[in-house]
C-alpha cells in the first residue's frame, strides 16, 4: 500500500525558517552521483553548506564534491561526525556492514537514513544498533529535481524524523511513504527502475525515426521532444492514460495503425514481465544481503 505523500508537509519544511534555526547537520556516508543530487537539492532549498558533511574516501570525488557544492569533507571517520543529527548511508550495499563499523562510535544517536538497495530495515537497524532507521529508494531524476522516493520507516522513527526525510528528498521531486521493505521493492522495480524502461522506449523510438529517414540528431531531438511533451500533458490533466491515448487516435488514423502493431507485440505484457523481473530480483538482492 502507497501512503498519501504530504506535501503542505514537504513544502512547509523546505520553506520555513524553523529549519535554519533548528540547523540541523547532515552527515552523508559516500559522496556519489545520488548523493551529490541531494546534497545540490538541499542547497537549492535553503540550506547551508555548512549543515553538510560528507565522508569521501576516494580523493577526487571529495575534492569534486568540496569544490563543486562548498560542503564539508572528511576522508576518514573523525570526531566532526558527532555533529551528525542525520545521517545519509549513500555506500553500495555489499560494503554497508564494513562501513558502518569505524563510524558508528562516533555517532550520536542520529536518524540513520538508507538509500542502499536490498538492505532491509531490519538488517540496517542490527547493523547501525539503533531504531531510527528509514530505507529510502530515491532514482535518478533526482539529478534534474524531477526525481521520486519511496521511504518506509521503523517504529523508532518520529514524526518529526519523517518530516526532515520529507524535506530532504523533497528537495529533489517527489516523496511518499509506504508500510513495510517489501513495498520498497515494489519501489525499486517501478520507480528505482523506471527511468531504464523510458529510457530504453525512448531508444527504440529514436531508432524507429532513423528508419523512417531523420539523421540520429533529428530523430534524437524528436523522440526526447514527443516524450517530454506527452508526459507534460499528462502531468497537467488527470484524466487516465488511456483517454490521453485514445485522444491522438482517432479512428481508422495514423495513430491507431501504429497502437495496434505494438499491441500485436504485447508491449503491456512486455511492461508487466519487466516489472516482475526487477521485483524479483529487488527481493533476491535483500535475501542475499540480509544474512
Amino acid at each position: 500500500m502507497i501512503l498519501p505523500y504530504d506535501k503542505e508537509v514537504g513544502v512547509a519544511l523546505s520553506q520555513g525558517n524553523d529549519q535554519a534555526q533548528a540547523a540541523p547537520v547532515l552527515a552523508f556516508i559516500g559522496g556519489g552521483q545520488m548523493a551529490s543530487a541531494l546534497m545540490e537539492g538541499l542547497l537549492r532549498s535553503g540550506w547551508s553548506p555548512g549543515q553538510v558533511l560528507v565522508l569521501e574516501p576516494n580523493d577526487a570525488q571529495r575534492g569534486k564534491v568540496g569544490s563543486t557544492l562548498g560542503v564539508r569533507t572528511l576522508a576518514g571517520p573523525d570526531g566532526n561526525l558527532r555533529e551528525a543529527d542525520v545521517v545519509v548511508w549513500a555506500v553500495k550495499p555489499q560494503v554497508m556492514q564494513a562501513a558502518i563499523g569505524p563510524v558508528r562510535p562516533l555517532l550520536q544517536s542520529p536518524l540513520h537514513i538508507s538509500i542502499c538497495a536490498g538492505l532491509s530495515t531490519g538488517t540496517l537497524s542490527r547493523w547501525l544498533a539503533s531504531e531510527r532507521v528509514i530505507r529510502a529508494m530515491p532514482n535518478t531524476p533526482a539529478l534534474v529535481g524531477a526525481g521520486v522516493t519511496g521511504m518506509h520507516a521503523m517504529p523508532g522513527v518520529s514524526a518529526s524524523d519523517r518530516s526532515l526525510a520529507e524535506s530532504l528528498f523533497g528537495s529533489t521531486g517527489m516523496t511518499f511513504w509506504v508500510d513495510s521493505d517489501e513495498r520498497i521493492d515494489a519501489v525499486t522495480a517501478v520507480s528505482g527502475s523506471g527511468p531504464g524502461y523510458v529510457f530504453e522506449f525512448v531508444a527504440a523510438f529514436q531508432s524507429a525515426a532513423e528508419q523512417l529517414g531523420f539523421s540520429e540528431r533529428q530523430a534524437r531531438v524528436l523522440a526526447l521532444r514527443t516524450a517530454i511533451g506527452a508526459l507534460t500533458l499528462a502531468a497537467h490533466d488527470d484524466a487516465p492514460l488511456a483517454e490521453h491515448r485514445d485522444r491522438v487516435a482517432s479512428k481508422g488514423g495514423t495513430t491507431e495503425a501504429g497502437l495496434e502493431m505494438l499491441s500485436r507485440h504485447d508491449l503491456l505484457g512486455a511492461m508487466q514481465l519487466s516489472a516482475a523481473a526487477a521485483y524479483r530480483r529487488a527481493q533476491e538482492l535483500s535475501k542475499s544481503l540480509d544474512q
